[in-house]
Formats: structure tokens, C-alpha cells, sequence
């Protein structure tokens, strides 16, 4: 299978090499044996390493932690090695990783149709190769949306044991099993629950809780979320008025407060559901002009954080003894009056969902600014450009924990290992893995940009554009 290096910032790059290929039982025999050595290895170093999938959005619990061991320390001079490269089409959808299958989605205009007529497609790829080994279509149509940015689906697809979860950019979600692809059962959002698109198209990835499956639909009436039954695809429960956009944010849920909340973010506020029944928790009144919420809410010990381009940032502190939430502080967003682009006050966060690290949060601003500010006040302690190298309109990046650094990929294409601190932004590596391809028209230095979120498993990390997915090696050693 083809082998090769990035190239790395500093412009080195290593000649492209080719792994030698031997038959099927001297190569599992191979595996055999490097498997022996390697657990004899780590046996007789007394450590563990720990490896694991990333079945959905932003991983396990939609948390952004990476957590595997013997990962390396430095990038290799020449820039990580790839271990695959396939094809693919179009599409913003970040891949899902588990059970030695990659699952991707995709989409490719029609040939000699309609203007805005399209087929959606969800792949599933062997992880140890990249070889397909089940495709399945479907025929939709883009009508009606932001058509710079109606390239292809949106949501990562959610695994859960035999079955994937899938949904298309119009409302098409389909449960498929895992080993063949073979649809389970499908619902049409549109049709179904008297839905409408909004303008940039469904983004909600499905998520699994026990028995149901929580999805986010902007039907009507009182179907903003619907919980399916993740077996049968039979409706459980319908919550919250769609007298609005459902937004464009991914739903978590946290326990707090002696309950499990699933904590949804959309165009007229924040709102606290019980995941079982659907019954409302508690909500916070907060329109955010034109829907666009789409950065995920993120969760850290009491602190509970939202942030958009339009509405700024919110921070809640989550309360110990019962469901409910205060506001601690807010930031301004563009929505304000006297808000710039420039204006140094919290951040606006457009796609790029920020983190909270201890007792501080580190996210991008609109103009492509990092910035780290105090949880507990909201107090800018610092800010960079280093991350992008440019202020963006836009500007976005995917954060992912890993010990006590983050693995960072921004929409340049580049892959960054870096540490976060209350005393700065200190880049450990930097290296090119990806070119953007993704349309955008208000780029200052790239035409394009990468606006897919990575899958971290076993070792690799998983990054897709709108002409292939690779996957790189991250192992100690490699």
C-alpha cells in the first residue's frame, strides 16, 4: 500500500516509498510475530498502551480528548507518515472511526440533471488499508441552500456496534449495518417530521443514548429534537417548539446536578433536556441572528460553555444540587452594538468549538485570532495569530486534547502539536497534511479552506478534503 511523508513548514519534504506486498499467510504470520514482540516490549517495560476508536463527532461522549498512549512526542523531520490515501468526493463531514472500519460521507453532482441535483454517498473503508468495503447511495437535492457552500453532507456519521448512524445534508438519516451496509431502517426529516432545511443544510449528528437515538430536526410542531428508537427508528419523544432554525450546533449530554442533561445550543437559546423523556431541565433565552450556531457546547467540571459568531459567548456555571445552570459571564458577538471584528473582548467563535482547560478557555475569535481567557471571569489574558499565521475571516481550527498537549488541525491544511497555558501559545511541531479544497470566498491569503473535523484512533489520525482521506500515522516510532 502507498507510503509517504508530509512535507512539514519549513518546506522539507521525503520522497514517496512503496511497502513491498507478500502473500496473505506470510504477511498475517508477519503481523503475528510483530504483535508477540511488541506485547513482550511493553510487558517488559511495565507500561501500558492504550489504544481506542473515535465512533463520533469530536469522539467517545463528544468530549475532544484523545486519549491514547505511545503517541509520539516530535513530528518525524520529514513530516508523519501516511499509511493510506483513498479516494473520495465532495463533502465537509469529518470520518468516524470503530470496529477496523472508517465511515465517510460524500456527494457528487448528477450528471446531465437538475442544477441541484446530487447523490449522497456513505463509505466504509477497512482502516487498516483504506480498501472500500461497502458503498451506499442516495439521490437528494441541494435546492434552496447557501450554493458556495453545498458541496456535500455535513455530519460525521455515528457508529454504535453493528449499526452506523448517517445523515444527508437535506434530512436523509439512515441506520446501515456496519459489515454489509444494508439500510436497517431510514427517515426523511423533511417528510417525517414536517421539517425545513435551513439554509446550510442539516449538521446534527445522531446521538446514541442507551436505547435511543437523539436527533436534531427542526420539525414541526414541537420536534426541534426527536429521540428514535435506535433499533426500529420509531419515535420515542419530540421536544422543544421549531419556531426557529435548529441551528447548526452538535447536542452532549453532561450529568450534573444529580441528572443527565442533553444540552442542546439553537437559534433561540439553550436549553437542558432530560435525555429519557425529553422533558426540559431548564432553558436560557439567547437569539443568535441568522441560526448560525455551530460550535459545540463544551463542559468542564461546573463550567458550561457556549460561544457564536453572532451571539458571542455565554458561560454557565452547571448547579451541584439540581438541574440548573447560572450565567456566570457573557461576551459580546458581531450581533452587539459596538462590536467589530477587532474588538478585544472574550471571542466569537464561528465553526471552531473551543476547550476548557482547568480554570481556562482557549478558542478561536471570528477573525481567526487564538485566545486564552479566565473561566471563571472571562478576562482576556492573552491572544495570537500564530495558529493561522494570519487574521481570517472565518478562521477555524479542530482542538483535541491529547496528555498534557493538544493535537490541533486548522483550516490550512496543517496538522499542530501544541501547549496551551495561561502563560501563551507554544508550538511544539507543525506539518502540512491535507490541501484545502473546500470552497470559501473570504479567504485574505488561501482561496480554500479544510473545515473537516480529524477522527484520532489507534494510533493515526484520519483527515479528509474534497478529493481523498488519509490516514497518518501519530505511533511513537513511526
Amino acid at each position: 500500500m502507498p507510503v509517504g511523508r508530509f512535507s512539514r513548514r519549513c518546506g522539507s519534504t521525503a520522497g514517496a516509498r512503496r511497502t513491498s506486498r507478500v502473500s496473505a499467510p506470510v504477511n498475517r504470520m508477519a503481523r503475528a510475530t510483530v504483535g508477540v514482540v511488541a506485547a513482550m516490549v511493553v510487558a517488559c517495560a511495565g507500561v501500558a498502551i492504550a489504544a481506542d476508536d473515535w465512533p463520533e463527532w469530536r469522539g467517545k461522549g463528544r468530549l475532544g480528548t484523545w486519549n491514547e498512549t505511545g503517541i509520539l512526542e516530535r513530528l518525524p523531520s520529514g513530516g508523519p507518515t501516511v499509511t493510506w490515501r483513498a479516494p473520495v468526493r465532495a463533502g465537509y463531514a469529518g470520518p468516524a472511526v470503530a470496529g477496523g472500519r472508517v465511515f465517510v460521507t460524500d456527494a457528487r453532482r448528477v450528471e446531465g440533471g437538475r442544477a441541484h441535483d446530487v447523490v449522497e454517498r456513505v463509505l466504509a473503508l477497512d482502516e487498516m488499508t483504506g480498501k472500500t468495503l461497502w458503498t451506499h447511495e442516495w439521490k437528494t437535492n441541494y435546492s434552496g441552500l447557501q450554493l458556495v457552500y453545498a458541496i456535500g453532507p455535513r455530519a460525521t456519521p455515528t457508529v454504535d456496534g453493528e449499526r452506523v448512524y448517517v445523515l444527508g445534508t437535506m434530512g436523509t438519516l439512515l441506520a446501515l449495518d456496519t459489515a454489509s451496509g444494508r439500510v436497517l431502517w431510514e427517515k426523511d426529516y423533511v417528510r417525517d417530521f414536517n421539517a425545513s432545511v435551513p439554509t446550510w443544510g442539516m449538521t446534527g449528528a445522531p446521538l446514541v443514548d442507551g436505547d435511543r437515538l437523539i436527533c436534531l430536526v427542526g420539525g414541526e410542531p414541537d420536534a426541534k429534537l426527536v429521540a428514535l428508537d435506535k433499533r426500529s427508528g420509531a419515535v420515542v419523544w419530540r421536544a422543544l417548539a421549531s419556531d426557529s432554525e435548529p441551528g447548526y450546533s452538535q447536542p452532549i449530554i453532561v450529568e450534573a446536578g444529580g441528572a443527565r442533561q442533553l444540552i442542546t445550543f439553537h437559534a433561540k437559546g439553550i436549553s437542558s433536556l432530560d435525555p429519557a423523556t425529553g422533558k426540559v431541565h431548564w432553558e436560557h433565552d439567547h437569539s443568535v441572528q441568522m441560526g448560525i450556531v455551530v460550535a459545540t457546547p463544551v463542559r468542564s467540571g461546573p463550567y458550561l460553555l457556549f460561544t457564536s459568531q453572532h451571539g458571542g459567548v455565554r458561560m454557565f456555571r452547571l448547579a451541584a444540587d439540581a438541574p440548573n445552570a447560572t450565567l456566570v459571564w457573557s461576551g459580546p458577538g458581531e450581533q452587539d452594538p459596538g462590536m467589530t471584528h477587532d474588538t478585544p473582548n472574550t471571542f466569537n467563535s464561528v465553526i471552531s468549538t473551543p476547550v476548557i482547560d482547568g480554570e481556562y478557555v482557549y478558542g478561536l475569535d471570528n477573525d481567526g485570532q487564538l485566545r486564552c481567557l479566565s473561566a471563571a471571569s472571562g478576562k482576556q489574558l492573552w491572544s495570537t495569530d500564530a495558529l493561522l499565521n494570519e487574521h481570517a475571516m472565518y478562521g477555524t481550527a479542530f482542538f483535541v486534547k491529547q496528555g498534557d498537549r493538544y493535537f490541533i488541525t486548522n483550516d490550512r491544511g496543517e496538522l499542530v502539536v501544541a501547549r496551551l497555558s495561561p502563560e501563551g501559545f507554544k508550538e511544539i511541531d507543525r506539518a502540512t497534511i491535507l490541501k484545502p479544497t473546500h470552497p470559501y470566498v473570504r479567504r485574505r491569503q488561501m482561496a480554500n479552506v479544510l473545515w473537516s473535523h480529524p477522527a484520532y484512533a489507534n494510533r493515526h489520525v484520519f483527515l479528509r478534503n474534497d478529493s481523498e482521506i488519509v490516514r497518518v500515522s501519530l505511533a511513537a516510532g513511526s
